[in-house]
């Protein structure tokens, strides 16, 4: 016993009293030593990138794994990212992409285009690992690579979001041990990646922890870590802000932005958003074989109901009550940050109860003794309207549309969930009336696919819908767009594909809110907005905000000389340590047991 002990201990010291590794002893091998902490006010959906698709977690996402292309910093045009070159054949089905040369994934393994092809067909041939992004590999018909730097892409028919796949690439080295995608959280830390983060740390519901990449290829960032800290709502994250406990804000309401000015060592930002904020009304949700699922009231199957219900909204009212004027008025599916693509109805649906009575009138929704209108089969207009509870919006919103419906003598029982409470009952159909909202990237397919029959979920669930629509005419009109290369003829395409959508009125959408952002100025510096004019930091179509934060001298202040690759080698040692423990333990247990038996 003796002897082992000591062979133990000397393997414990020659642990703790080697030398550093080299990369710890580079100057420029290692970041600054400060942490950037960003308040979160929602809830993650998953880590897994095959599956989860909110927008927290795609902003985590894209720090973490990468992408063929990325949309620049300045004005959102595609420029490199893994492919540094791409090509494609005369006919446009067969796509060539280069992959950079001397990426490497966190854990030493190079990156080649081997881990894009993998990536790509699991999610072809995988229904789970196509549950977020699917819709890119839809058309794929073969997705190969001939050598570590060439990927071939071909496709069934033309498609012009070759140069927008925005699904994270994962490695295979990795994710091929991984069974069953669906089940699979994809929390051991730490998560491989090759970004310029890697996720070391994860508490659910409190704090996600990403340290700087040292050998990322663009170079390492200017902090030693990201780390995304969750709060219930934004008052509590206001109030981390002003204290100083963490270092960057979004998604405030304008009464906090306000209260924000002229604070010291506070700045804000307002941006342009990329998101539209909406309204679905049920219209009688299928899934991909057709069967009705979900408690969809049947009266909102009707067109004419819900264009009625869209006549009842004052949208002026909410963007200037609920958002303080910080945002513009709703029509078109996407928002007027994509001028390229923004569509404005040229007869709006305009606030007008006394048009939106007589519609329900003329279509025999009449109203009974108790003022409650009813379906042709005598059943009450008492629809359920589901609200994320920790949003303030949500909660004015769903009293502004409860009143104005009650005008119409419909009832409305307000219904706060949590987000993810709210996704699943999305995706299941289980609602009248949610409150719904996408970011919206700069080529418009993603968004415009969540509307077509094939967004909805099949048997099993999955899926990525927005509203249940399933329209012939607007699925003839994405398809069409998706096999247009000429900007403008797309361009007119996508428009009429948002006219189909406002005439179905299954998603009405009420506005298109700033982007409120305030960060610690003492702190930080150099973020980066996306785009230049009028950008945010947070939510981004890429790493740009967190990539370019600089800290100052406050935010290095204690931290000056940590040389924190050499922190990670001491921790290194603990946990040897750690292990080193755990085997006295067990040679000490098994000698008890020895004696025992």
């Amino acid at each position: 016993m003796g002897r082992r002990l000591a062979v133990l201990w000397a393997v414990l010291l020659v642990v703790l009293l080697a030398p550093m590794p080299a990369s710890a002893q580079e100057d420029g091998a290692r970041p600054q030593g400060a942490t950037l902490r960003v308040g979160l006010q929602q809830q993650i959906d998953s880590l897994n990138p095959f599956l989860g698709y909110s927008l927290a977690a795609t902003d985590i996402f894209r720090v973490i794994y990468p992408t063929l292309t990325t949309y620049s910093p300045d004005d959102f045009s595609v420029m490199p990212e893994l492919a540094e070159s791409w090509e494609s054949s005369p006919d446009k089905l067969t796509w060539t992409f280069h992959i950079r040369r001397g990426v490497q994934w966190s854990d030493g393994q190079p990156v080649t285009a081997r881990d894009a092809a993998y990536t790509f067909n699991r999610m072809m041939t995988d229904p789970a690992a196509a549950t977020a992004n699917g819709n890119f590999v839809e058309n794929f018909d073969t997705v190969t690579a001939p050598d570590d730097t060439t990927l071939v892409i071909r496709t069934r028919t033309p498609q012009a979001t070759m140069l927008a796949i925005d699904a994270p690439i994962v490695p295979e080295h990795v994710w091929s041990k991984v069974a069953d995608v669906a089940s699979f959280a994809n929390d051991q830390m730490p998560v491989v990646g090759s970004g310029p983060f890697t996720l070391t740390g994860y508490r659910a519901e409190q704090d996600i922890t990403l340290t700087a990449n040292p050998n990322f290829w663009r170079g390492a960032p200017k902090i030693a870590q990201l780390q995304f800290i969750q709060f219930k709502n934004s008052d509590a994250a206001v109030q981390a802000l002003r204290k100083g406990e963490v270092d960057v804000v979004q998604k405030l309401t304008p009464a906090q932005f306000d209260a924000l000015a002229g604070q010291d060592d506070i700045t804000q930002v307002r941006g342009q958003g990329r998101r539209f904020y909406e309204l679905i009304l049920n219209p009688g949700a299928t899934n991909s074989e057709n069967a009705p699922i979900g408690t969809g009231h049947p009266a909102l199957r009707d067109v004419r109901v819900r264009q009625a219900i869209d006549h009842a909204i004052d949208r002026q009212v909410l963007v200037d009550r609920v958002l303080g004027g910080y945002g513009q008025v709703g029509g078109g599916y996407l928002p007027p940050i994509f001028a390229d693509f923004h569509w404005t109805p040229p007869q709006p649906r305009t606030f007008d109860p006394a048009a939106a009575n007589r519609m329900l009138d003329e279509a025999g929704y009449h109203r009974g003794p108790d003022g409650i209108r009813r379906t042709p089969q005598g059943e009450p207009l008492n629809f359920d309207f589901v609200l994320h509870g920790d949003e303030p919006a949500d909660a004015q919103v769903g009293e502004f549309v409860k009143r104005w419906l009650a005008d119409l003598g419909i009832t409305v029982e307000l219904q706060p969930v949590s987000d993810n409470q709210l996704n699943d009952r999305t995706t299941a159909g289980d609602f009248d009336m949610v409150i719904s909202g996408w970011s919206a990237n700069p080529d418009p397919d993603y968004v415009l696919r969540l509307q077509t029959c094939a967004a909805r979920p099949n048997p099993a669930g999955g899926g990525t819908n927005d509203t249940f629509l399933c329209d012939q005419q607007y699925d003839d009109l994405y398809h069409r767009q998706l096999a247009e290369f000429d900007p403008a003829r797309r361009a007119d395409l996508v428009k009429q594909a948002q006219a189909r959508f406002y005439e179905q009125a299954a998603g009405l959408i009420l506005y298109y809110q700033n982007s409120l952002e305030a960060y610690r100025s003492d702190r930080f510096s150099g973020f980066t907005l996306q785009p230049r004019h009028d950008g945010v930091i947070v939510a981004q179509q890429g790493y740009w905000g967190y990539y370019g934060a600089e800290p100052t001298e406050v935010a290095l202040k204690g931290a000056a000389s940590t040389d924190y690759t050499a922190v990670a080698w001491v921790l290194g040692g603990a946990v040897v340590l750690v292990g080193v423990v755990v085997a006295l333990v067990v040679v000490r247990r098994r000698a008890t047991a020895d004696t025992r038996e």
